[in-house]
């Protein structure tokens, strides 16, 4: 049974978004604003997302002051297995003993094993991994339940998460959609959110970025009909239809942007520059009161030199692949 909530009298980093949801800011490194979790309090309590190693204390209190136990969350799932997302995944299954973890089919073996990940991070990011994300506790292979192009989580009264494969931004990533409620989950494949300004830029981090995959995953939460979506940066936002139809105009801009910069002879430093200056410039300023450490983290999670990075790696395969297309056809007629 769980206890009654007050919801007027809820910390800041908890926001309660109604029908038993509850938006938990992670404070990833200590800031907020930067990567939301979200409680759904229904008859098997689930947490979507769960921010790296040290949100997990975060999240245990805040379900703790949501009148849940440890004990009573029922599963934990993340739309895919990035450190800002998942990187906190074995610490919140050891705090959770009963929780059921949750993830695509492609990143599975990572939670039990993350060495790889761990690994490939500390070459991303260097000395700032510790800082940013700490390190990532493997995940008993006994708890984790992969999903492939669709899978089900028990919510409790005929609720249910329903979950569908969304690449693009990453091969391990999915939606998320409440039947009850219509809310979808995004993860990053729409993008980061600010909701500061507004604003929607693209996250197309090296080295997954598909351009295609992203615009058929667009096309499919168009297909789902969603009434919210809820991003994982940061928070729930209304206007579906226009907040798709904006990260697809976001997305094809970015990518324009990289491409007629590669075209006339650019290298990595200069495409940065143009989007700098061609689009990022357009964006709005944060408001005084904006924490611009805040900001700074989101900035090197998907920024200019991220985002372009994983454009021109899917640039360069593209053309990799048009390459050996035509080396082929040619020897065909050969």
């Amino acid at each position: 049974m769980h206890k009654d909530v007050n919801t007027d009298d809820l910390p800041e980093g908890i926001i309660p978004l109604g029908d038993e949801i509850y938006a938990i800011d992670t404070m990833l490194a200590g800031y907020p604003g930067v990567v939301s979790a979200y409680l759904i309090r229904t008859e098997r309590p689930c947490i979507v997302e769960v921010g790296t190693a040290g949100s997990a204390p975060v999240l245990r209190d805040a379900v703790i002051r949501l009148g849940l136990s440890p004990d009573d969350l029922a599963t934990i799932v993340v739309t895919h297995i990035h450190l800002d997302h998942a990187g906190g995944t074995g610490d919140m299954a050891a705090l959770f003993p009963n929780a059921e973890i949750v993830v695509h089919e492609r990143g599975a073996r990572h939670l039990a094993d993350p060495s790889r990940l761990m690994a490939s991070a500390k070459m991303v990011w260097g000395d700032r991994l510790e800082t940013l994300f700490g390190h990532m506790r493997p995940t008993e292979a006994t708890r984790i339940r992969s999903v492939a192009e669709t899978g089900e989580i028990d919510l409790g009264a005929g609720r249910k998460l329903v979950s569908h494969y969304a690449p693009g931004h990453a091969k391990h990533h999915m939606g998320l959609v409440d039947t009850a409620t219509g809310d979808l989950y995004v993860g990053d494949a729409l993008g980061v959110y600010n909701p500061l300004t507004g604003d929607l830029r693209p996250a197309t981090p090296p080295p997954d970025f598909d351009m295609n995959a992203c615009l058929g995953t667009l096309r499919l939460f168009g297909d789902i009909g969603a009434q919210r979506l809820m991003f994982s940066h940061f928070g729930a936002v209304d206007g579906v239809g226009e907040k798709l139809d904006r990260a697809e105009r976001e997305l094809r801009l970015w990518v324009e942007t990289v491409r007629d910069s590669q075209d006339t002879g650019g290298d990595l430093d200069h495409a940065v520059a143009m989007v700098k200056d061609k689009v990022i410039s357009r964006y709005k300023p944060l408001p005084p009161d904006a924490s611009p450490d805040a900001a700074a983290v989101l900035d090197i999670l998907s920024g200019a030199e991220a985002n372009v990075g994983g454009i021109v790696h899917w640039l360069d395969r593209l053309a990799q692949e048009q390459a050996d297309t035509a080396r082929k056809a040619e020897e065909e007629r050969a």
